[in-house]
């Protein structure tokens, strides 16, 4: 132990001789773990609130019986059910509004209810009375009770009808969910005597066959491990996961130069230790516990700073969850233990994959080759042609992938194929290029600038493929979302075409509303808006009412529409259809389809397909008297007027004081899409930062390389300012030669961020949400980025150039008494 304690006091003495290094390799962990767990403690926050949704009273993960071909049945079913041994418990589901807000009610049955329901909030005996008997109890999540504005114990009402059960806190649910016994649910959703669904428990004995007892009219769905809103946020949380995945490779990349040039720079001592007797198994295991050393403090600190992260962009994230998905996001952050296990092994096991290859060079390298100063660059260049074939066969599976792929994740394979295809290809490519500029240059200066800049490329190449991906996920991510921008607002311009947007509170205060709107002379049309939710195809989806006006048949946001499909609308026997829902379940205009209601199927013809932008669910478009037919028990509240824009002022504020509307009950149409676009804009600012985060990363990577290549490029310069050439022209010249490649980098980036982009908006967004973007080009932001990759290169630049040109002649002199 002592003989091993004394190697280890010699190895950490090179990190006291070069704290730069040390620095170098210290960023390069934190960096990467922090990045990395920083988005994994994103991940971990919003899928615990996905499990608590999904345990609430059964939810995904525990068996249940629906109705095959409506969204409600029959009551009788339940004790039908329950004479014949089925230990099943009721459930309805439903929303009503409170004070202009929509709140999902669940009714439920607590006497029967299932012990499989998992970690579902349970009510206890001391208070299943209170819960069950009149007035009843209705049980919310503490963060709906602080979104009400309410004390535990308070009563509301329902927009325009009856008094609600006091409230209690249940501190298991999730946010956004109400709580009721199954009777009460019943009069409150006006749905008497009917179940949305049946819990199914596990049975001590036999029971009976359920087609004996129910016939056709359930369908038994088994326990699933993932819940819709899982699916649905999938593709959000593996954008997430893989720029952190990249910006944790990217870190790697520092580590991986930090660790290759320590170990250059320590091979003397290596070799004067094994020439002392230390064997080489004890020696490398000491390497190996103090980068493991190393990678425990690096760690502990990139948790920290990966928190903070986290902390910082959880607002964010919340918004986007629940502007895209619904899905309700709690604003702190917890975390579990097993995170920071996680993060500190992920350190540990990054450190120990950067090290991997400089260990077992250092290890076959011949004894005598230790001595010589660029050993190690020259052991790089055998790897080149290799690394360019090993290119060639990722290209060709990420080509495999993008023919054969059909899945969200085949479509990420895609992308990461294709950029680690780029980056190993990166040195083969600035190689070719500095090779033709030799083979031009004329005068001696010239030739030396070009051979030079290639014999210092093995040492830059890592820093420079992680300079090379940052810019290209910047470029992709960029182009794709400005893309998306400007098609959202053209969209949004379609989907909001009415002027002004009326949320009534119950459909007695819609027809008071109407009927004085009939009056105002300024109203040229009252168009009525309804909208029902049903399953289509395993998936739940949205049936939207439209009235039949121009100003929908004008503005819609048809893609594909069959001839006079609005005349075809009218009958209710057609329908349109959102691309989502389209490209999902495969339909095509002239296609078929049945839509569950609570009477029965409903048979509809599809006449169009429409983009419907931002929508997990899919979505169908119906003629809106054809909606109240099928769907009767949908409120009719909401109301579109078209108003002249200089008298839509004058007219909400009227609308205000006469039925005492707030800003959420009615809003006009700019309004309306500031807000939209504010939710977008909010979307983004994740990838935003994490793309910042991941240039940034990039550009320290530059920067450190090159200061750790700062000592060891002297031998290459001393013999120049031997003939004649100051130090200041030498350092010009290196600043020059770290532009050239720099800028060959990004002028590579560029066209690979534009793949990216492509793929992005082709593939990836298309199996992830459903619609597909139009890819565009935008000139300007190009040669933005281009100025913004040319600055970070010139900060990484501007520290070892100005090192050299105030360097001491005696340091350049020194170089000659140390040749041999």
């Amino acid at each position: 132990m002592t003989r091993a304690l004394w190697i280890l006091a010699v190895l950490l003495s090179h990190w006291r001789r070069h704290p730069m290094q040390l620095a170098t390799l210290l960023i390069g962990l934190i960096s990467a773990t922090a990045l990395w767990s920083g988005v994994q403690a994103l991940n971990q926050q919003a899928r615990n609130s996905y499990d608590r949704a999904a345990a609430t009273f059964g939810g995904a993960r525990t068996a249940m019986l629906v109705g095959r071909d409506s969204a409600t049945f029959p009551q009788q079913l339940f004790i039908g059910l329950r004479r014949a041994g089925w230990p099943v418990s009721p459930v309805l589901e439903g929303r009503i509004q409170i004070g202009g807000r929509s709140f999902r009610l669940l009714g439920i049955e607590p006497v029967t209810l299932p012990a499989e329901v998992g970690n579902a909030p349970t009510i206890g005996k001391a208070n299943l009375q209170s819960f069950m008997t009149p007035p009843g109890e209705m049980l919310v999540a503490p963060e709906t009770l602080s979104d009400l504005g309410l004390s535990e114990g308070a009563t509301p009402s329902t927009n325009g009808g009856p008094a609600l059960p006091p409230l209690r806190v249940q501190p298991q649910l999730v946010p956004g969910v109400l709580v009721v016994d199954i009777g009460i649910a019943q009069k409150l959703l006006k749905m008497p005597d009917q179940l949305s669904r049946l819990l199914v428990g596990k049975a001590k004995g036999k029971r009976a066959a359920l087609e004996t007892i129910a016939g056709d009219k359930l369908r038994l769905i088994e326990p699933g491990a993932e819940s819709d809103l899982e699916r649905l946020t999938d593709s959000f949380h593996l954008n997430l996961t893989a720029f952190g995945l990249l910006s944790f490779f990217v870190g790697l990349f520092i580590v991986n130069s930090a660790i290759g040039l320590a170990f250059e720079q320590r091979l003397p001592m290596l070799r004067t230790l094994r020439a002392c007797g230390v064997s080489a198994r004890l020696l490398n295991t000491v390497l190996v516990i103090e980068l493991v050393s190393l990678a425990l403090v690096a760690g502990l600190i990139g948790l920290v700073c990966g928190y903070l992260i986290a902390a910082a962009l959880l607002p964010d994230v919340a918004a986007s969850l629940r502007g895209l998905y619904g899905a309700q996001i709690p604003g702190q952050l917890t975390l579990k233990p097993e995170w920071w296990f996680a993060g500190v092994a992920i350190s540990v096991l990054g450190a120990l994959a950067a090290a991997a290859a400089s260990l077992t060079k250092a290890v076959r390298m011949p004894v005598l080759a230790t001595a010589q100063p660029y050993a190690w660059q020259q052991a790089q260049h055998r790897w080149l042609m290799f690394q360019s074939a090993l290119a060639l066969i990722v290209f060709a599976v990420a080509a495999g992938f993008l023919w054969f792929g059909d899945s969200l994740i085949a479509g990420f394979a895609v992308l990461a194929a294709m950029l680690l295809g780029a980056a190993l290809i990166l040195p083969a490519l600035l190689e070719i290029v500095l090779s033709l500029g030799q083979r031009h240059a004329r005068r001696p200066l010239g030739i030396w600038f070009w051979a030079d800049s290639r014999q210092q490329l093995s040492g830059l190449s890592l820093a420079l493929m992680a300079l090379l991906l940052a810019l290209a996920v910047n470029v992709g991510v960029g182009t794709m979302v400005e893309s998306f921008s400007r098609t959202f607002l053209v969209w949004l311009d379609g989907r909001l075409a009415a002027d002004v947007y009326v949320n009534a509170a119950n459909e007695a205060q819609t027809a008071e509303i109407r009927a004085w709107l009939r009056q105002r002379p300024e109203v040229d049309a009252v168009l009525p808006g309804g909208r029902a939710d049903t399953q289509f195809g395993g998936a739940p989806i949205e049936v939207l009412g439209l009235a039949d006006h121009a100003t929908y048949r004008d503005n819609w946001p048809l893609l594909q529409s069959a001839d006079n499909a609005w005349i075809k609308l009218r009958p209710g026997d057609a329908c349109l259809v959102s691309e989502q829902l389209a490209r999902r379940s495969r339909l095509a205009i002239g296609d078929r389809i049945e839509v569950p209601t609570s009477g029965g199927n409903w048979p509809l013809q599809i006449v169009g397909i429409y983009a419907d932008y931002g929508n997990p669910k899919g979505q169908i478009a119906v003629n809106f008297a054809a909606l109240t037919r099928h769907f009767p028990e949908i409120p009719l509240t909401r109301l579109g007027l078209r108003v002249a824009s200089p008298k839509i002022p004058a007219l909400i504020a009227a609308l205000q004081e006469k039925f005492a509307l707030d800003d959420r009950n009615v809003a006009d149409q700019a309004t309306m899409k500031a807000d939209s676009t504010r939710i977008f804009n909010r979307t983004f600012s994740v990838t935003a930062a994490l793309n910042a985060f991941t240039l940034g990363v990039a550009g320290i990577a530059l920067l450190t390389s090159l200061l750790t290549l700062g000592n060891s490029r002297l031998p290459q310069l001393a013999p120049l300012w031997a003939i004649g050439i100051t130090r200041q022209r030498l350092a010009a010249i290196e600043l020059l030669k770290t532009m050239s490649v720099a800028l060959i980098t990004t002028l590579l980036a560029l066209p690979l961020g534009l793949l990216v982009a492509w793929c992005l908006l082709a593939v990836v967004n298309v199996k992830a949400f459903g619609w597909r973007l139009p890819f565009q080009i935008f000139p300007l932001q190009l040669l933005a980025l281009l100025g913004v990759a040319m600055a970070a290169a010139l900060c990484a630049a501007l520290l070892p150039v100005v090192r050299l040109a105030r360097m001491q002649p005696a340091s350049l002199i020194r170089i000659f008494a140390n040749e041999r």
